[in-house]
């Protein structure tokens, strides 16, 4: 009977530890998964910018050869 208690008592300090460890590192992944959309966003925002300035740095480039070509 005392080890089948035994047992007992420490299958459930086993669980009880295993349930927060696996809190724990629950937490972690949804850290890094915040963290890794934050990246995501940043990168997309990035990538829909990069063709209005490569638009206006060809227009700028036009301006500049329109006015190299005016200069006597």
């Amino acid at each position: 009977m005392e080890s089948i208690l035994a047992a007992l008592i420490t299958g459930g300090i086993t669980l009880l530890g295993v349930l927060i460890a696996n809190g724990k590192s629950q937490a972690v992944v949804e850290t890094k998964v915040e963290e890794l959309t934050r990246e995501v966003r940043e990168h997309n925002n990035f990538a829909r910018r990069m063709p209005v300035v490569e638009e206006q740095i060809k227009s700028l480039s036009h301006r500049v050869t329109d006015l190299e070509n005016q200069l006597p």
